[in-house]
């Protein structure tokens, strides 16, 4: 069942909790329509590392790369991604490794060629804000859902088959 985010303010929270939880590791999926809050998720997830600045989609640089502390994180927008293989040319494999935390808008843009995340966030734009749904797509992606507070657990449904 999803869960009701009232204002932006909801969402960084979710976002942060989502990011403590999966510890500067893993690939998110972030799923939804123009202006769904997708990088506001982002800039929970990248505030719960450390980061205090603004967080901007990476709309025409396609990733913008964040060294925080002793974690690597890689927040990508694809939505101008000509061709999958382009990822190639970026060096996103290595990106994309396990000892990085990615977050991935417009996945999509990247079938075929993306690894299967560890969650995909779906989020949805409402009258009372926005929702959101998590779909753990990995075992590692249920032990994240697992430790999200007990407050924010409506977001997940562990149905690896859907990803």
């Amino acid at each position: 069942m999803p869960i009701t985010l009232s204002d932006e303010a909801a969402q960084v929270a979710l976002g942060e909790a989502l990011g403590h939880a999966l510890d500067g590791r893993g690939r998110v999926h972030l799923l939804g329509d123009l202006g769904a809050g997708k990088t506001t998720l982002a800039r929970g997830v990248l505030r719960a590392h450390g980061h205090a600045g603004a967080v901007k989609s990476p709309t025409y640089t396609l990733v913008e790369p964040y060294e925080l502390g002793e974690h690597r994180i890689y927040h990508f927008d694809l939505y101008r991604l000509g061709d999958p293989e382009e990822l190639e040319f970026l060096g996103a494999r290595d990106m994309l490794g396990e000892q990085a935390l990615s977050l991935i808008e417009w996945p999509s843009r990247g079938a075929g060629w993306l690894p299967v995340p560890d969650l995909e966030i779906h989020l949805t734009t409402v009258e009372s804000g926005r929702t959101a749904r998590a779909t753990a797509c990995t075992a590692r992606g249920q032990a994240v859902l697992a430790a999200v507070p007990a407050d924010l657990r409506d977001i997940s449904s562990h149905k690896e088959n859907e990803c």
